[in-house]
């Protein structure tokens, strides 16, 4: 899977999870009728909100974003529906073009961050087995935290 391929699935999913969140807390906080939807789907916002940060961070050192295009990746997560927005605007920037620059010696790592996406890059199953791991640790330790200041009730 390519970069962009990559980048416009988790912003799609994180835009599909934030609008059954917002459904969820329509019938929660709108109509009284139930909190399950925000149980639920708030879960799986946070868990695919966590990747989609995760896959944010990989490809800024993959593309070599500037700073600037890492910070706002990270924060137009958290207004509903801005990944697809932002995921357009890089693919319009060329910013989401070719393929793993770190595989197969395409292009030497010289950071430890490089080093790092280069290994992962060279094994998927591995890659995607301590991207599972990281969300999945990410996760509990946010569940352990709890919600968002205010977000109770």
């Amino acid at each position: 899977m390519s970069p962009r391929t990559l980048y416009r699935r988790i912003a799609l999913a994180e835009m599909v999870t934030w609008a059954l969140l917002l459904v969820g807390m329509v019938l929660k906080y709108v109509t009284g009728t139930t909190d399950l939807g925000v149980r639920v789907f708030g879960l799986v916002h946070g868990v695919v909100f966590i990747g989609f940060a995760l896959v944010t961070l990989l490809l800024w050192v993959n593309q070599r974003w500037t700073m600037r295009e890492l910070v706002l990746g990270l924060v137009l997560a958290v207004p509903p529906f801005l990944t697809v927005w932002w995921e357009r605007r890089l693919e319009r920037a060329c910013r989401l073009e070719g393929g793993w620059r770190l595989s197969h010696a395409a292009d030497a790592p010289a950071t430890p961050a490089e080093r790092l996406v280069a290994s992962l890059v060279a094994r998927p199953a591995v890659a995607v087995t301590v991207g599972l791991l990281a969300v999945a640790a990410l996760a509990g330790l946010a569940l352990v935290v709890g919600p968002p200041v205010g977000s109770e009730g």
